[in-house]
């Protein structure tokens, strides 16, 4: 199929998520890496903030792009956006497998990824990783509605109106789950302030 002259014109890297897909249900491999450079970087790190762990999340998000790339050719222009769509998408695929996961036995600690070397010190590096791991803990601790909503909303950087499309609820929902997550999490983590090397002003 050939595409149009001014879809042919338009630089991947700025064109919109919705031009690209259509690019690339129009034969366009160019279109389709542009889309996947942006679009699975943050797919990542929300599905592994999810689902704890990172093996899991790539799963999930090759399969939602596999089922993007599906849908390309009936995408309907102006119905939802493209990431929106696919933050959908990995949200439903993550609620099965944590539904999966509850039917097994958890994961042993030493299956747990090690912590990447990095230029900052040593004690100040395992501080990081405690914060993190402590973090990822408190929302694995949550119900999985009120995980989505907070990460979304909090790590994510999404709008409630989006979060709402996302979630499939309304925005009242959405900033009710987000309130009861908020408080969640300061009480799982009260106490370990110290312990976390966390200072008053943190």
């Amino acid at each position: 199929m050939d595409m149009p002259r001014d879809m042919q014109a338009e630089d991947p890297a700025t064109a919109p998520d919705e031009a690209l897909l259509a690019r690339y249900a129009a034969g366009d491999p160019a279109a389709a890496r542009a889309l996947t450079l942006r679009l699975v970087p943050r797919a990542m790190g929300y599905a592994a903030r999810m689902l704890g762990d990172g093996a899991e999340a790539e799963d999930v998000v090759q399969e939602a792009m596999l089922r993007l790339w599906r849908a390309a050719p009936g995408w309907r222009a102006g119905e939802a956006q493209v990431s929106t769509w696919l933050y959908r998408v990995v949200t439903n695929l993550c609620t099965d497998r944590l539904r999966q996961r509850k039917r097994r036995p958890a994961a042993a600690l030493d299956e747990a990824p090690e912590v990447a070397d990095g230029a900052q010190g040593a004690e100040a590096g395992l501080i990081e990783a405690d914060r993190m791991a402590a973090l990822q803990a408190a929302l694995d601790a949550l119900p999985d509605r009120q995980r989505q909503a907070v990460i979304l909303r909090h790590i994510e950087g999404f709008t409630n109106p989006e979060i709402a499309e996302v979630m499939d609820i309304g925005i009242e929902a959405v900033e009710s789950l987000t309130a009861r997550a908020k408080r969640a999490l300061t009480a799982i983590l009260a106490g370990r302030r110290e312990e976390l090397g966390y200072g008053e002003e943190d």
